[in-house]
């Protein structure tokens, strides 16, 4: 009984050795094949990533980029901003005729050439100066007869619309210089010359103005001048000879010189728009400074 005991025993024993052995077997093979398959994957997954990962730049150079990128978008923000208001402190130097250089005259379209300054201020109103003069030439209705030249000017105050738009509608009032005629009579002691006469009042004008940040600028003036002292005698008439005062006209309009007439001017100037920059321009410089300064210490 015994024995059948023990070869039982030892039956039993032999079959659980056996089944252990290969147990053992199939995990190591497993081990294996999973130590394979995961060592694959993670070749795989670190070719992956090594192909998709950026090639890395120095501290510098990234910094430079975000800078630049920064840059970028400030310039964006301030070329925004100055379309909003292209008028804004803006100095124009001018050069223009007729109305606003500054006077108009008696032969129809006759002008006087001039020269101006004006400074727009972030208001929109924009005071001005004007000076000009009306050249001598010869008389178109009396022959070996010459007009006498002369000097005008004009200061007033505009104010500009639409500031978004390249296109600017204003209104302008002055004083100054406004009208200029001709004595009718020929001094024979000065060369057959006929005296200039220039009068002086308020005028008012509606304008149409070209101007965005670049430096050109545009202006077309159509106004109405005033001049209190156009029926003056000293003016407009004089005395005739005799007895009774009988008053005649200076010039070639038996009427005199009309108190309010039509006027108009055209004016090209330039802008500098680097006398006032805006922030984009700021920063422009900065940078090139910035720039200069680094190349001096790399020297």
């Amino acid at each position: 009984m015994l024995k059948k005991i023990f070869l039982i025993l030892l039956f039993l024993n032999f079959f659980v050795w056996a089944q252990t052995d290969d147990f053992d077997e199939d995990f190591d093979e497993d081990s294996e094949f999973y130590s394979e398959e995961t060592n694959s994957e993670e070749g795989d997954e670190a070719a992956e990533n090594a192909s998709t990962t950026p090639v890395v730049h120095s501290y510098d150079e990234i910094l430079s980029h975000k800078q630049f990128d920064k840059d970028q978008r400030d310039d964006e923000f301030a070329n925004a901003l100055r379309r909003r208001d292209w008028l804004k402190d803006r100095l124009i130097l001018q050069l223009g005729l007729g109305s606003r250089a500054p006077v108009m005259g008696e032969t129809g379209m006759g002008m006087g050439f001039g020269a101006g300054i004006e400074y727009i201020t972030r208001w929109h109103i924009a005071p001005y100066a004007t000076l000009g003069m009306v050249p001598s030439a010869i008389d178109n209705n009396f022959e070996n007869i010459t007009l006498q030249d002369g000097f005008g000017w004009k200061v007033g105050l505009n104010y500009y619309l639409f500031p978004k738009d390249a296109i600017h509608l204003g209104f302008s009032i002055s004083y100054g210089t406004v009208h200029f005629d001709h004595d009718v009579r020929a001094i024979p002691e000065n060369g057959m010359q006929r005296d200039i006469i220039m009068l002086e009042g308020y005028q008012f004008d509606l304008l149409i103005t070209y101007l965005t940040n670049e430096w050109y600028y545009l202006q077309f003036a159509f106004g109405l001048y005033y001049a209190p002292n156009a029926r003056d005698e000293k003016t407009s008439f004089r005395q005739s000879i005799g007895t009774e005062k009988n008053l005649i006209s200076r010039v070639v309009n038996k009427d005199g010189i009309p108190e309010t007439g039509l006027v108009f001017g055209i004016i090209i100037g330039f802008s500098f728009p680097e006398f006032f920059p805006d922030d984009t321009e700021i920063r422009r410089r900065a940078r090139e400074s910035e720039r200069k300064k680094r190349e001096g210490r790399a020297w």
